[in-house]
């Protein structure tokens, strides 16, 4: 069974930076993509940053130049350094496994972390 557990969210001042953890437990195909997605009140859940097996990455705009993920395949884990951080991203923050599989593709989360920045 495949679990994800994120940690690292919490509460910083604006320009302030916080890095988000997601450990992956448990077998995975290995083609995938690993990402970040938050969710703010009464707004839609969106993609923050996502990055493939093989090293590709992909960033919203609103978090490019500012936001870094990055992954460790040996230990299933993917990183998210956040810096300069702005109000706006107030978000809870979940972790992403997405396979890729030769009929479809399948969906794993997290259970959610909080990331509070004050002005």
């Amino acid at each position: 069974q495949v679990q994800l557990v994120e940690s690292g969210g919490g509460l910083v001042q604006a320009g302030g930076s916080l890095r988000l953890s997601c450990v992956v437990s448990g077998s995975i195909f290995s083609l995938n993509a690993m990402g970040w997605y938050r969710q703010a009140p009464g707004k839609q859940r969106e993609l923050v940053a996502s990055i493939t097996s093989g090293g590709v990455t992909n960033y919203a705009d609103s978090v490019k130049d500012r936001f870094t993920i990055s992954r460790d395949n040996a230990k299933n884990t993917v990183l998210m350094q956040m810096n300069s951080l702005k109000p706006e991203d107030t978000a809870v923050y979940s972790c992403n496994v997405r396979e890729i599989l030769p009929i479809g593709r399948r969906d794993y989360w997290g259970q959610g972390t909080q990331v509070t920045v004050s002005s």
